[in-house]
């Protein structure tokens, strides 16, 4: 549906909303595949409902459909270079620090705030992402600071 709308400059209107900074992470074969994702947020607390944004023309778009269930990693201030690498930006030094831990058969990031494991409860399209909402079946926190996202931009509380 072509609505006539600028889409940079819808970019640039949603990029002042700032956001924390989130890894998804999927079982695949032997292996884990793993995107960053900034479009995650709670949607229940009864049940326990958490839903991230996945863009269809992403690898973790089919995978998370395949598989039904994903984790979550909500990370720190200190993990920038984990958001840049699932991001698109391969990077061996990080790649070879990598520490997953299973929640069941779902992976998470070791090191982050929290750590959330969650079967797919339903989809939902949304234009060219499609909505995943996932029951939370594990979770875990360890606290600190948040990587937030601003204007296209990583950012640190007070800045």
């Amino acid at each position: 549906m072509d609505t006539g709308m600028d889409t940079k400059e819808f970019r640039r209107v949603m990029g002042l909303f700032s956001t924390g900074v989130t890894v998804v992470t999927i079982p695949e074969a032997n292996t884990v595949h793993g995107m960053t994702a900034n479009s995650f947020t709670s949607v229940s607390l009864e049940p326990p409902l958490i839903l991230v944004s996945i863009d269809k023309r992403a690898k973790a778009h089919e995978i998370v459909e395949r598989v039904g269930k994903f984790g979550i990693t909500i990370l720190n201030e200190s993990q920038q270079d984990v958001s840049n690498h699932f991001a698109g930006k391969p990077d061996e030094k990080v790649e070879a620090g990598l520490a997953f831990e299973w929640f069941d058969d779902v992976p998470v990031l070791r090191e982050g705030m929290a750590r959330i494991s969650c079967k797919l409860w339903a989809t939902y399209d949304g234009g060219d992402h499609t909505l995943f909402v996932g029951l939370v079946e594990k979770m875990e926190r360890d606290g600190g600071v948040p990587l937030l996202y601003f204007q296209g931009n990583y950012r640190r509380i007070g800045e």
